[in-house]
């Protein structure tokens, strides 16, 4: 109660401490006023990596996947009938309710594959989203999924042993192809996880994606949200779209039109053959080190997530 009124009183809202104006369905409008200067020049992953559980708040992701929170998240369990949350240590395995149910429905496939019992599920979000003490910029709305390469052939893992035991890669040749752990499971879990119409994107190394592209004799259709993206080798990340209704989402562009596989292709093609780099302009500035979030950087309903209570 007194960490709410504390910040409460920084912010200076009635909204983050449960009044303000609502919308039609009861959701909290956002606040016009500006944030107390001390608060919004806080590093936001100091205040959500401090934050333990959700917010008592109706479910919704807030903002953009790298720049944005998670109203009302939902914990994962961390042992299912077809998964494990893994790294419990981190406590990351929450999201927004269509997150989790796709994380259940998707292990239940690939428990349907040879080798596979469920899946090993790793990073989602943090139980109040926002930026994260360590590691990703994404993942911040509740709405990214890792998923682990390594078949979950064994689903009664301690604590301990998650913290511990490793994924596998599946890589060779830094990303341009596949190597000797890759199955034809990985494949069909791949697609099943893109087939979902929820699903925005999904990232893996380009190899994976140009193998796939060659290995595939029926609908390609699926083809479409697969990605190449650097690293993603010992887990491929999935991102859904905006759940509908979810107004203070902001949406990733759709992929390109077509299958996508002459794009990874190219990726492939210069992995194996770089470019030249291109010249340095002498008078440019020197590059500067990334800032870390603010939480003013934000939107403002975050404010109003970090202090719900």
């Amino acid at each position: 109660m007194f960490r709410t009124l504390f910040l409460c009183a920084l912010i200076g809202t009635l909204a983050a401490c449960g009044g303000g104006p609502r919308d039609i369905s009861g959701a909290r409008m956002p606040d016009a006023r500006p944030l107390d200067p001390v608060l919004s020049s806080k590093e936001a992953k100091q205040l959500f990596g401090a934050q333990r559980d959700g917010s008592p708040q109706r479910a919704a992701p807030i903002g953009g996947y790298a720049k944005g929170c998670l109203a009302g998240g939902v914990q994962l369990a961390e042992t299912g009938p077809t998964w494990q949350a893994m790294r419990l240590g981190r406590n990351r395995n929450w999201g927004h309710p269509e997150l989790i149910d796709y994380v259940q429905k998707l292990s239940r496939k690939a428990a349907q594959q040879p080798g596979w019992n469920g899946l090993y599920i790793g990073d989602m979000s943090q139980p109040r989203g926002g930026p994260m003490l360590t590691g990703h910029r994404s993942h911040q709305i509740g709405l990214d999924v890792d998923i682990w390469m390594k078949p979950a052939n064994d689903l009664t893992l301690s604590e301990r042993a998650r913290e511990n035991i490793s994924s596998i890669s599946t890589r060779r040749s830094s990303g341009a192809f596949t190597n000797n752990n890759w199955t034809r499971a990985h494949h069909e879990i791949l697609k099943a996880a893109a087939s979902d119409p929820r699903v925005a994107r999904i990232f893996v190394f380009p190899g994976a994606k140009v193998r796939m592209c060659k290995d595939e004799t029926g609908d390609r259709a699926w083809l479409r949200k697969i990605r190449p993206w650097w690293g993603h080798h010992y887990h491929f990340h999935v991102r859904l779209s905006c759940p509908r209704g979810a107004v203070g989402c902001v949406d990733q562009a759709a992929p390109p039109p077509g299958d996508g596989c002459a794009d990874a292709q190219k990726w492939v093609d210069n992995i194996l053959n770089p470019p030249p780099p291109k010249p340095r302009d002498p008078n440019a500035p020197a590059p500067q080190p990334r800032r870390e979030l603010r939480l003013g950087d934000l939107p403002r309903q975050c404010a109003d997530v970090l202090a719900a209570n």
